[in-house]
């Protein structure tokens, strides 16, 4: 059984195969140069790979980096891209999995998706294929920043066996360090993984809260509030990495039934109070929720 913390902190993005499209925007007080004062930023997330129009209708954009679509002709001119990129696991479906299967650094699959095994990320075999391949590859195809996922795992590895795991957390946060080293103009937004942000603070510039105030229940497979404990929680540890750093900007995703339109209304609104940034889509993410 995964333990307390991991279970409030796992990535539900992390659990699925083959980790498609998000769409994000900057918070007002740093709004692309595109954006007319007033309005309000537009965030989305969706897993299509195929009708991609709609992200001309948005200020920042982040995509699966495997993407065949020509990028160039489908954003807002005056948005940003950012390609899509897991630290922690690595799915069977991507195209470099037999390259760093080679590599010796992975390790048995997630008991949670077995098409995905965790990623030893203090390897430097791995940091360095991010560094010199993975990350230049994804902005030569057209992206300008880049998403990092499932860096949630250190800690779950780390706490699952504290002595073959050692230093997993940190070997998460070089990962980042290393990146902003090697890159340090390119904008980068991290999924969760609240143990590791007090070791990369000032090193990453978004930050997304998933499953926040809602989520999808696969076993039930129903739309769920999630706990008020969990809520809270979420909201602090997203609140502390503001602190550490005032200029990250703060977007949260949440997951619920698309035809209850005030019920999304409503989520919208909290999520604003708490000065978050909002999306909220369908639990596989695969079609577009527009804002009621």
């Amino acid at each position: 059984m995964l333990s307390e913390s991991w279970q409030k902190s796992i990535s539900a993005r992390a659990r699925l195969p083959l980790l498609a499209t998000f769409a994000l925007t900057y918070a007002a007080t740093q709004r692309p140069s595109g954006a007319a004062a007033g309005t309000r930023e537009r965030f989305l997330v969706c897993y299509s790979r195929d009708d991609l129009a709609a992200i001309q209708n948005y200020d920042l954009a982040v995509l699966d980096s495997d993407i065949d679509a020509d990028l160039s002709g489908r954003q807002n001119p005056a948005a940003i891209l950012l390609g899509y990129l897991s630290l922690g696991e690595l799915h069977r479906g991507r195209g470099y999995f037999p390259d760093v299967s080679r590599d010796g650094v992975l390790f048995d699959a997630n008991p949670n998706w077995p098409d995905a095994q965790f990623v030893d990320m203090r390897a430097a075999r791995w940091r360095d294929r991010i560094v010199t391949q993975l990350v230049p590859a994804i902005l030569a195809r057209g992206f300008s920043g880049l998403f990092f996922d499932t860096l949630d795992n250190a800690e779950f590895l780390e706490t699952r066996n504290p002595v073959r795991f050692s230093g997993m957390v940190e070997g998460a946060a070089d990962l980042v360090r290393s990146v902003r080293h090697h890159f340090p103009n390119v904008p980068i937004m991290i999924n969760r993984g609240y143990a590791v942000l007090p070791r990369i603070a000032g090193k990453f510039d978004m930050l997304l809260g998933e499953s926040v105030r809602t989520t999808f229940d696969a076993k039930s497979r129903s739309y769920q509030l999630v706990s008020e404990a969990g809520y809270l929680w979420q909201v602090e540890r997203m609140r502390r990495a503001r602190e550490r750093d005032p200029h990250l900007r703060l977007f949260s995703l949440d997951y619920w039934d698309p035809e209850d339109r005030d019920g999304i209304a409503r989520i919208y609104t909290g999520q604003r109070a708490n000065s978050f940034i909002p999306y909220v889509g369908t639990f596989d993410l695969t079609s577009i929720v527009t804002e009621p």
